[in-house]
């Protein structure tokens, strides 16, 4: 089954009180999972997302998409990057947690919803 795992960080805040050192671990630590998922054939997809201050949200206002600059949400953490593999639940979970041990921001697994028809 197919899993996205979500990353999540404050915005603006999730590396400003953070120190160089643990900045470059966090960064070792998901360049390193992020091979071992390539090397075990677990990885689908992964990207990292700009800060969401450079991102463009559309609302619904008078009857019609409006377009405007900024976060996409009113929220105090947003999504930062994702992994989509094909593993198990419980290996979907594990690889979560790795990285919500050492940053201690949360993270979301969510089942990829299968779109293929029936036999």
């Amino acid at each position: 089954m197919k899993y996205m795992i979500m990353m999540f960080a404050g915005l603006g805040a999730a590396t400003e009180t953070r120190t160089p050192e643990w900045i470059a671990g966090m960064h070792e630590l998901l360049m390193k999972l992020d091979g071992e998922l390539r090397e075990a054939g677990e990885l689908v997809a992964s990207e990292r997302l700009l800060d969401p201050s450079l991102a463009t949200t559309v609302r619904f206002r008078d009857g019609a998409p409006l377009p405007t600059d900024g976060p996409f949400a009113e929220v105090k953490e947003s999504l930062a990057g994702y992994w989509l593999v094909e593993v198990s639940e419980e290996r979907a979970v594990e690889i979560a947690s790795q990285v919500v041990v050492y940053t201690e921001y949360p993270m979301e697994v969510r089942r990829v919803m299968d779109m293929s028809p029936e036999l």
